[in-house]
């Protein structure tokens, strides 16, 4: 079972690594990490597993955050009270979005990052990801709000890029009258 010390820290410099594009068929082993990554997520959400396992609470995870430098992500969204929706996206890329942009209240979290960090992350309010499944077949998928930002903070790793790095370091709330909080 995947532990939250297993996912690498924001100071290790593999999450800086750009991922490479998955090729299909997936390896046994990409499923594997793929079925590992969702049970993670899943049982971090649910307060008493996450306490008996000691998982820190998440929504998304890529897979360069594990070491593993290739273009795929997965987000398990907790849409209604123990309800889950699972979110399996290789390759993906953002074809459209809204221009209206939003931000997490409460600042947005991440598991390698194990600290907390005032400043607000411009995301847009609704994006459209277009991906492959485990399969290879090509998929769309729409994410408002919660969800928009989850794809967009896991595209943002498969860049190489953190959240914090979109955080102005010198106005850590600017622009923050131009966009709705969440």
């Amino acid at each position: 079972m995947l532990k939250t010390k297993d996912i690498l820290d924001e100071k290790d410099k593999r999450l800086r690594v750009i991922s490479k594009e998955v090729v299909f068929p997936l390896t046994n082993k990409d499923k594997e990490l793929i079925n590992t990554m969702i049970e993670y997520l899943h049982n971090s959400q649910i307060e008493e597993l996450a306490e008996k396992y000691d998982l820190r609470p998440g929504m998304g995870m890529a897979a360069i955050q594990l070491g593993v430098a290739k273009r795929y992500f997965v987000v398990v969204n907790e849409y209604d009270e123990g309800q889950f929706e699972t979110y399996v996206l290789i390759n993906p890329r953002i074809i459209s979005n809204s221009v209206e942009q939003i931000y997490v209240e409460n600042g947005e979290g991440c598991l390698s990052v194990n600290r907390p960090v005032e400043g607000i992350v411009p995301r847009y309010a609704r994006v459209t990801v277009e991906g492959y499944d485990m399969d290879g077949r090509k998929i769309q998928v729409r994410g408002r709000e919660e969800l928009a930002i989850a794809f967009q903070h896991e595209i943002d790793h498969l860049d190489g890029i953190i959240f914090t790095d979109k955080i102005d370091k010198k106005d850590p709330f600017k622009g923050k009258e131009q966009m709705r909080a969440i």
